[in-house]
């Protein structure tokens, strides 16, 4: 905390302040990779505590943010991405409901202000509300949930287990901020308006961290209120199969780039979503390892569209074409990144869907027709997008530059994580 105070400071300081900000992001990051722990909760205090689900997306969160601070501009951004990480971060250490739930409305505060004062058209103004009035309307209800199960017990622990109250519209209240934020099928029209509109910093953070925080907030509540969660939770497991299939076709007539990057995101955060509403350790532990895969993959695939944008000064699929020949390397990347959305092995893209189908056909053995129809499409969608903007007829439209060494590492910090894990995926059992 009194690094990230630190951090809030030097973000003031215009004397090469970008560089010691990334160098304390980079020793936090070694000091919670080197933490173990082993309990469901350790180093806990009355306030905050830590778990091997928020130490992984709180380490996902500095790599994210460090990633970031190399494509900021001015000052102003980077005062933004510091008290959001630190929000974040005290979110996800969070032990008690509601200082939790304080973190999880204020998070959405920075976001907005991304949306509105950096987006790219004039749209924008409609995004940052759809953004604001989605998440403040759905979290309504976790509010009042929070302050019904204080008021029974006389605590708001996430250490405690409130198995007598095995309510329905329990359950539901509190499911309803987690899935608008996820999202899930039918409460995600917010997503695909904001990412679209959003800066490049501000998707790179919506895609890696923010849709992560509704998983954290459903397995931090299920763990709690199982008796609730297990009741309602066929509901929402035939609503997000039926909705990750739907979104998937809907991928498919996309012309914008980033448009489909987004609508990819809710199709992968409805497989996440899939397994966590199962109830098993697999299903929460390929949840959490599709979370990891997908907030960097799903971040890179952004960055990639956006250097395609600053070159062509558009994200229509129809322009961006032939790019093999302007940016062979470029066009690798694109590659690498098709094959990890897709979840091609042996990525761990591929381990997560693997674990998540493992889970859902322990849930219910049916789950095998729609899985399979599924992988196919998202397979589709994800070559469809790399084959169309990298072959064919270029433009002689517009001037090509090449890639910055800095574009380079950015995309680097991306793929090695995800290359690493890979070899060492005994960490996630």
């Amino acid at each position: 905390m009194m690094m990230m105070l630190m951090m809030m400071n030097l973000t003031l300081m215009n004397f090469k302040a970008p560089k010691l900000i990334t160098l304390f992001l980079m020793i936090m990051m070694l000091k919670l990779t080197l933490m173990n722990p082993v309990k469901f909760f350790c180093h806990t205090s009355m306030i905050m505590g830590m778990d091997n689900f928020s130490q992984t997306l709180m380490i996902l969160t500095i790599m994210i943010s460090i990633m970031m601070i190399s494509m900021m501009k001015t000052m102003s951004i980077m005062v933004m991405n510091t008290t959001m990480m630190m929000m974040l971060m005290m979110m996800f250490m969070s032990m008690k409901m509601t200082s939790f739930y304080i973190m999880f409305e204020l998070s959405l505060i920075p976001m907005t202000i991304m949306v509105l004062g950096w987006g790219y058209q004039p749209e924008r103004m409609m995004a940052g509300l759809y953004l604001l009035f989605y998440t403040m309307t759905a979290s309504l209800p976790l509010l009042l949930a929070i302050i019904y199960l204080f008021k029974k017990t006389n605590s708001d622990f996430f250490m405690m287990k409130y198995e007598l109250m095995s309510s329905t519209l329990l359950s539901i209240s509190i499911m309803m901020a987690f899935l608008v934020k996820m999202p899930m099928f039918m409460l995600h029209f917010w997503l695909p308006k904001a990412h679209v509109q959003a800066p490049i910093f501000g998707s790179m953070i919506l895609a890696g961290i923010l849709l992560k925080i509704g998983g954290f907030g459903i397995i931090r509540f299920s763990t709690m209120l199982e008796n609730s969660f297990m009741k309602t939770s066929q509901i929402w497991f035939s609503l997000s199969i039926s909705g990750a299939i739907t979104i998937s076709l809907i991928c498919m007539v996309q012309s914008d780039m980033k448009s489909m990057i987004a609508y990819s995101s809710i199709s992968h955060m409805s497989m996440c979503l899939l397994s966590m509403l199962t109830m098993t350790k697999t299903g929460f532990m390929g949840s959490m390892i599709m979370m990891i895969s997908h907030g960097l993959c799903s971040s890179g695939m952004f960055f990639l569209s956006n250097m395609n944008y600053e070159r062509t000064k558009s994200r229509s699929m129809f322009i961006n074409k032939g790019m093999m020949k302007f940016l062979p390397s470029n066009s690798m990347l694109w590659f690498i990144f098709s094959c990890l959305n897709m979840g091609c092995p042996p990525s761990i893209n591929f381990f997560s869907e693997i674990t998540i189908m493992m889970s859902m056909m322990m849930y219910w053995k049916m789950s095998l027709l729609y899985i399979l129809p599924l992988t196919f499409i998202v397979s589709y969608y994800s070559f469809f997008m790399f084959s169309y903007t990298q072959h064919g007829q270029f433009s002689t439209n517009y001037s090509m530059s090449n890639i910055k060494l800095k574009e380079y590492n950015v995309m680097n910090m991306h793929m090695y994580p995800m290359i690493l894990m890979t070899m060492k995926m005994e960490m996630f059992m």
